[in-house]
């Protein structure tokens, strides 16, 4: 879709994320809590177009674009600041 923002994510590299955050839970729960939160604004982003048309609020269009582009952006991110050494990221197929 918007690959030049940040590269589009199968839903098998979700899950995989997923299973890692849920397999170490107990030594990272606040990395666990922020991907729950990453996860629920793409779902966010997919539920909300519906609304967004039935109600004619357009300016909630973007909102949901960038929902929906949540995984992809914070993967991308952490991906980099993981290549920088500036943050450690176990789950990062290198």
């Amino acid at each position: 879709m918007f690959t030049w923002i940040a590269p589009s994510v199968p839903v098998s590299e979700l899950h995989r994320i997923r299973k890692w955050h849920v397999d170490h839970e107990q030594d990272h729960p606040l990395e666990m809590q922020v991907w729950d939160a990453v996860i629920t604004c793409w779902f966010m982003g997919w539920v909300g177009w519906l609304p967004t048309y039935a109600l004619d609020a357009w300016w909630a269009g973007p909102l949901c674009l960038l929902g929906m582009l949540a995984p992809s952006l914070y993967i991308t991110w952490r991906a980099r600041a993981h290549a920088l050494n500036k943050l450690r990221c176990d789950w990062i197929r290198t």
